[in-house]
């Protein structure tokens, strides 16, 4: 086993040296972005891959081009980055929360079916920590209530759901590139999809609305040919920029190049904290269902200890031994100040629409009591290592911790 790999290697510096080589001139431009997407949309075996310059941008292009706007809702979880219910705010629309699964910490779907009224018009599963949620359930509920899924995969790259890859089940796919994701341009998102037309809306909202565009990979910009014509409509729609760019793309392309490694490099992490809590009463994993391949962008842990020792006690013996400390859950989306005891409604959108539905309920505790109650329990531990040998100290303190409070 290698003890090390470079998380920034060569090849992300010689594509980055392509790209400032071209001295940014027009007919260079979009060159190692339509390589980024085509290289993506081949590894995910989809049709159509649609950079965008961060993986919330790609939430909001993906609910505009399923058609979500003023007086809709879109079912999100409570338990994750608030970016994604952010997002149904910028397309206009309310968000409704969903409880989760108190294993697998993934949305509910019985929870979702029970969540649904006439204004639902969208889904919005999350891969939680690099799990998937129940895809199958998802979409039989999507189907019978003509609702579009739109999976969130920020945190799930090269997992799996019954044999298939975890971004290819819904109708589309939003990914991140985030400086924390398994792979990373420092900024960065894609929206994968096989429907062409969702493809070209995709485009056009990303791309100023403009009319030439389309989903294909590397479609995103307008040939000299076109935009030298003086009778050239450009923009067809409202759109907004949120193109990458192409020294970022650079960056991505050779971590996609390069992604089953990085994943695998969080999984044997992952592998080294599920040792070191082997046994232990009161720590619990989550479950990983069969069927599932898990790609772990974080490890996490539920401590179920009836209160003999708290969160931060853990932590801190964690730190003692030589941890470097342990992430908390996300406070609850809609616990958040931002959400809290708001109702998203005329007198209160934060957007200035004026066709926002009336949620029955103001955001606050009760709303999803599953996830209220497991929330403060969860303790994520970094994967992101990738010098095998610092990984292995910091299971080593897991293991101290863990024996510290069982004495």
């Amino acid at each position: 086993m290698n003890k090390a790999i470079i998380r920034i290697s060569e090849k992300e510096r010689a594509y980055v040296w392509e790209v400032l080589d071209s001295q940014f001139r027009t007919s260079a431009g979009g060159r190692m972005t339509r390589r980024l997407e085509e290289k993506f949309a081949e590894l995910f075996g989809v049709k159509y891959a649609i950079s965008h310059v961060n993986g919330t941008a790609t939430l909001h292009s993906a609910l505009v081009a399923a058609g979500v706007g003023p007086g809709d809702e879109v079912i999100v979880p409570p338990l994750t980055m608030a970016s994604t219910s952010f997002a149904v705010l910028h397309a206009n629309a309310v968000p409704v929360f969903a409880d989760i699964d108190p294993d697998t910490l993934t949305i509910d779907p019985e929870d979702i079916e029970r969540k649904i009224t006439p204004n639902t018009k969208a889904i919005i599963p999350v891969a939680l920590y690099g799990l998937s949620p129940d895809m199958d359930a998802i979409m039989k509920i999507a189907k019978r209530h003509s609702l579009v899924v739109i999976e969130d995969d920020a945190e799930c790259f090269l997992g799996y759901y019954k044999g298939r890859i975890v971004g290819t089940i819904g109708h589309m796919a939003s990914f991140s590139f985030q400086s924390s994701k398994h792979m990373t341009s420092g900024e960065g998102g894609m929206v994968i999809t096989n429907d062409k037309e969702l493809a070209d809306r995709v485009r056009c909202f990303s791309n100023l609305g403009y009319a030439a565009v389309s989903g294909e990979p590397g479609k995103g910009r307008i040939t000299k040919d076109i935009i030298q014509d003086p009778k050239y409509e450009r923009h067809v729609s409202l759109g907004w920029n949120y193109r990458m760019s192409e020294v970022c793309a650079a960056v991505a392309l050779a971590q996609v190049e390069r992604l089953a490694e990085l994943v695998e490099q969080r999984i044997r992490v992952a592998r080294l904290y599920a040792e070191a809590a082997r046994g232990c009463k009161w720590l619990i994993p989550q479950a990983v269902p069969e069927g599932y391949k898990h790609s772990y962008w974080t490890y996490v842990l539920k401590l179920e200890n009836n209160g003999e020792f708290s969160w931060y006690d853990l932590r801190n013996k964690y730190m003692e031994f030589g941890g470097d400390g342990i992430y908390a859950a996300w406070q609850l989306t809609y616990l958040e100040p931002a959400f809290r005891f708001r109702r998203f409604h005329p007198k209160d959108c934060p957007l200035g629409c004026s066709q926002y539905s009336l949620y029955s309920q103001e955001y606050g505790a009760g709303l999803c009591p599953v996830a209220e109650s497991v929330q403060p329990k969860l303790l994520q531990f970094k994967t992101n290592y990738f010098d095998m040998s610092v990984a292995e100290q910091k299971a080593e303190a897991l293991a101290k911790t863990i024996s510290h409070f069982d004495k």
